[in-house]
């Protein structure tokens, strides 16, 4: 998913990927020469200082950097005849601080500790500013965050105290020994989990041995309201004295109904 930066007036898209963000060199060039962008880009990457650059932040961020390579595009640069264009660094070395898109909407992207050289080259003035716009961009991006977090630790809280009292006083034998007890809440936290996800958190864990925590922890905002809502009920149809099955049943076809609300009424606003 592309962003958007307005340094200067000028608008300058950049992107994650893998946790990492890349800027577009090409909408930082256009502050130098908005009709050639292009070009501005080859040639600060004629320059020896350039290809050190950029050959030290890959001998320190990817493993399968081509030094040999390297060390060819090193010995040529400063040269009257060396142009060296993106695409051709990324091919030959195995670049990935680099990426060269296509396209109408293409361009060159660096990773950002290379966008940020590239622009004090461009102006230090406005590499300055792109620094402060990027930071404040981030850190909304990390406020949001935060608050979708908070969100969701808050929804999975929700009733929770209401269902485990209602099993508790329904469904726990008087005489059950504590180290069963246990049993009998997972087994009810897995009704709700049937209800919604159509998984229990044993077949959740088995389909997703290298996520951490448990499927609660990956749902959306909107699946964990549904969670919340149906523990209420569930608790409420516990006391009514409706049996497992019959909970099951009655608990996925709301969590179905209110799912298809949910996500319509948040396809709606985003329109």
């Amino acid at each position: 998913m592309r962003n958007n930066l307005s340094v200067n007036n000028l608008s300058v898209n950049f992107f994650s990927q893998n946790e990492q963000d890349y800027i577009s060199l090409t909408d930082i060039a256009k502050y130098k020469n908005s009709e050639a962008p292009a070009d501005v880009v080859k040639n600060w990457m004629r320059s020896k200082n350039t290809i050190e650059f950029l050959g030290i932040w890959e001998r320190i961020n990817n493993p399968d950097f081509k030094l040999i390579e390297f060390d060819q595009f090193w010995n040529s640069a400063g040269a009257n005849a060396f142009v060296l264009s993106p695409a051709k660094w990324i091919n030959a070395t195995g670049a990935i601080g680099l990426i060269s898109k296509s396209g109408k909407t293409g361009g060159t992207f660096a990773h950002k500790d290379i966008a940020f050289e590239f622009a004090s080259w461009v102006s230090p003035e406005f590499k300055l500013y792109l620094i402060k716009e990027f930071q404040r961009l981030k850190e909304e991006e990390n406020i949001r965050k935060e608050l979708g977090w908070d969100a969701k630790r808050f929804l999975a809280k929700a009733n929770y105290k209401v269902h485990t009292d209602a099993v508790k006083e329904n469904l726990v034998p008087e005489h059950l020994p504590k180290n069963r007890i246990s049993f009998v809440y997972a087994d009810e936290a897995d009704i709700l989990n049937m209800a919604l996800f159509g998984l229990t958190a044993k077949e959740w864990r088995d389909q997703n041995p290298t996520l951490k925590g448990n499927m609660r922890d990956h749902a959306d905002i909107m699946q964990l309201v549904c969670l919340a809502g149906l523990e209420s009920l569930n608790a409420q149809y516990i006391r009514d004295g409706l049996s497992q099955e019959e909970r099951l049943v009655k608990l996925n076809q709301i969590a179905i109904i209110q799912m298809k609300s949910l996500t319509e009424n948040s396809i709606k606003k985003l329109k």
